[in-house]
């Protein structure tokens, strides 16, 4: 098939080389201008050394933008991680359409943190989405869903990276063959099942040391490695990476310590007294410092986190 790829960063370029790697014809790709002085996106440079077209629009709606598109005359758009908008103009110009990638099960899980929220929330599976884009942001008939566990110590980039990344590219090949050979089914999203959050911030990564150890962890993970779970020692930020959660009945005092303190250091790292058990911290940042293991991060017994 010939394709014209929209897409950004690592995510656009594996999906790029995918249907290269198995003989589709990849006619242009459309990826978001760059900041001045940032380093070219990866799709953009894969695009250039294989001497494909590359566009880059501050808007989709513009006259140059549609012209660009039409002139490609493809068989199928593939929007392969966009973050500009991507209006119905421009996505219906291609003979069969376009079709999205989105990291959640739609209709839950819609914006941009759609792999971190599922995690924080505490979730056991999660998934991802090949769906139609429509003017509405992640509204459209979904073509097909993979599903994803959350296992209780997966991260943020282990759930990425070890499942949703590499499945995400396969079913995008999958949803193309389907819409090329006209067997694909498309089934309307369920709006009383939906849910919008919006991103994964520094405000909601603050870590809240009076809640159960169960939502401070689960915050933890899915946090990790962006964009990090934090709090505050001596007026210093310091971020949580890789941790583990040990559940105890401490009814909210251990031996006098209060919640959020240092309780001990480990052979790996340091404990913090939370409700209902410990966080042992493996792997931290202590202000604008490297990322160290939680041993060496020079956090003594008693400190309070806050």
């Amino acid at each position: 098939m010939r394709l014209a790829i929209i897409g950004q960063q690592a995510f656009g370029k594996a999906a790029l080389d995918a249907f290269r790697d198995r003989g589709d014809e990849v006619a242009g790709v459309f990826v978001a201008p760059e900041m001045p002085g940032a380093k070219p996106d990866p799709i953009r440079a894969r695009a250039e050394e294989l001497g494909i077209p590359v566009f880059q629009f501050q808007r989709y709606s513009s006259d140059e933008a549609l012209a660009a598109m039409r002139d490609l005359a493809v068989d199928l758009g593939i929007m392969a991680y966009v973050t500009q908008f991507v209006p119905q103009s421009f996505v219906r110009i291609p003979k069969h359409g376009t079709i999205q990638f989105h990291p959640s099960l739609l209709p839950a899980h819609r914006g941009p943190s759609s792999i971190n929220w599922p995690i924080i929330l505490g979730k056991r599976e999660t998934g991802l989405s090949i769906f139609r884009p429509v003017d509405g942001l992640d509204e459209g008939p979904v073509l097909l869903q993979k599903r994803v566990p959350i296992g209780p110590d997966d991260t943020l980039g282990s759930i990425y990276f070890d499942h949703i990344f590499p499945q995400g590219i396969a079913a995008l090949l999958e949803a193309a063959d389907l819409v090329l050979a006209g067997r694909a089914l498309e089934q309307t999203q369920d709006e009383k099942n939906a849910t919008y959050e919006g991103w994964a911030r520094e405000g909601e990564a603050r870590i809240t040391w009076a809640q159960h150890v169960d939502v401070t962890y689960n915050l933890i993970r899915g946090c990790n490695p962006q964009p990090g779970a934090w709090t505050m020692t001596d007026g210093k930020r310091l971020q949580i990476f890789d941790a583990r959660k040990i559940t105890a009945r401490t009814f909210g005092v251990v031996k006098g310590m209060k919640l959020g303190q240092v309780a001990a250091i480990t052979a790996e790292g340091f404990t913090v007294h939370g409700q209902g058990g410990f966080i042992e911290v493996l792997r931290c940042r202590l202000d604008k410092g490297a990322k160290v293991a939680g041993k060496d991060a020079g956090i003594a017994p008693g400190t309070i986190l806050e």
